[in-house]
């Protein structure tokens, strides 16, 4: 299995919001991961069950049954195999914008996930989410399954909020 412990990503401020950025490499063609990224039926190895209408103003649909969360969102920004956007909520809740960029570099697939939430949520959990998510991503891409990794997100999440006192 390829190495899943890459390196974290980075926090910033954004505006009224704070911003992680974490960046993966991966030895599929960019049509895998982008299939990974976009179909009901892949969504479900390694996000949550759902699925999202590849345009601008489609629907961004996720349903956690574990967590009781469920994402409830429109599509904002999207370029077939390079690029989909989406709010990271459901009506009523702040947006929390959440965007993937795909591009092919020396035969792999480089991926930027980059995600915003407003300033008084705690960005340390969500990064460490997405780290979660992203160890479940690279697992599903090379035929494995593995079920959400929780030591990683605690682990990850205490990195992230050293990282984000920084910023204070």
């Amino acid at each position: 299995m390829t190495d899943i412990n890459q390196a974290p990503g980075t926090l910033s401020r954004a505006g009224d919001y704070l911003q992680g950025q974490l960046e993966r490499t991966f030895k599929q063609d960019q049509q895998a991961l982008w299939r990974m990224l976009t179909l009901s039926e892949s969504l479900a190895q390694w996000l949550a069950p759902g699925s999202i209408e590849l345009r601008v103003g489609g629907a961004a649909n996720l349903n956690f049954a574990d967590s009781g969360t469920v994402i409830d969102s429109t599509v904002t920004a999207f370029d077939a195999l390079h690029l989909i956007e989406y709010s990271w909520s459901s009506a009523g809740q702040p947006l929390r914008p959440v965007r993937f960029e795909v591009q092919a570099v020396n035969g792999d697939t480089c991926l930027t996930l980059t995600v915003r939430v407003p300033q008084s949520e705690d960005i340390a959990r969500t990064c460490a989410g997405w780290e979660a998510h992203l160890m479940m991503l690279q697992c599903a891409l090379e035929g494995a399954s593995i079920k959400f990794p929780f030591e990683r997100f605690k682990t990850t999440r205490e990195m992230y909020k050293a990282k984000a006192a920084l910023l204070a």
